[in-house]
């Protein structure tokens, strides 16, 4: 586990490490090129590369926490990566259930995968369940996320490539959106932001604006109308604001 600087989280947990490129979204994937840089610190969980890794002693990680915790699940990984078996799946799983007081956010490129397994799993109020979507060719993954039982379903809309102007937000509840940062950075519309952000305004679900991005994303920063938006799904004394 690490403290994050991610906006919407507090920290993360990596169950599994590595993954695989899917779609456009993941060509300059900043997990991967972290990853790089962790093995070239010599640090083990790492010492394979970008090759999917699972790692059980990780399992025990959020017993050992004193206060409840916002925890982004696989930031270096995808949970639903087509090589994990489904009983490490299910033991990820029994953590979180078995740890209530911890709100554990998972994202999913593989919503395929994701449907395929989750009536075997249990979708406790503290797992909130995402899918990326950074173009329009991939819209399939909300219409899968929809069919899945879980208290929060929410989309990752970054890094967003592309206008999505008729989104069907039926059944989600919390939308996310944010540019690609890197040297390579893909720009982004702001178009495209507003029109996500009117649509979240009229169907009544939560928007969070993450960032602009760009090849410095602290300086682009994430002021959008001339404020910021870290609306979130739930508002509890229970879950510690991000």
């Amino acid at each position: 586990m690490s403290k994050s600087s991610i906006e919407w989280t507090q920290q993360t947990w990596n169950p599994t490490t590595g993954c695989d490129k899917l779609t456009a979204g993941c060509k300059f994937c900043y997990a991967e090129t972290m990853t790089k840089r962790l093995k070239g610190m010599g640090q083990e969980k790492y010492s394979q590369g970008f090759k999917f890794r699972i790692h059980p002693a990780t399992l025990l990680i959020p017993y050992t926490w004193k206060k409840p915790q916002v925890v982004f699940v696989n930031s270096m990984s995808d949970l639903f990566h087509k090589e994990i078996p489904l009983d490490y799946i299910q033991s990820v799983f029994k953590v979180m259930n078995e740890t209530p007081q911890h709100t554990y956010q998972v994202l999913t490129k593989r919503g395929d995968v994701l449907i395929k397994y989750a009536p075997f799993l249990n979708f406790t109020p503290n797992i909130w369940i995402g899918v990326s979507v950074e173009d329009d060719r991939v819209l399939e993954r909300i219409d899968l996320l929809r069919q899945v039982d879980a208290h929060v379903r929410f989309l990752s809309l970054e890094p967003l490539l592309g206008p999505l102007k008729n989104l069907n937000l039926t059944g989600i509840h919390w939308v996310i959106v944010g540019g690609e940062s890197g040297f390579k950075a893909r720009p982004m519309d702001p178009d495209w932001v507003e029109e996500i952000r009117i649509q979240c305004e009229t169907s009544n679900v939560p928007f969070f604006f993450k960032q602009w991005g760009g090849k410095n994303k602290k300086l682009s920063g994430r002021i959008l109308n001339g404020r910021t938006y870290d609306e979130m799904p739930i508002e509890s004394d229970e879950i510690q604001h991000v």
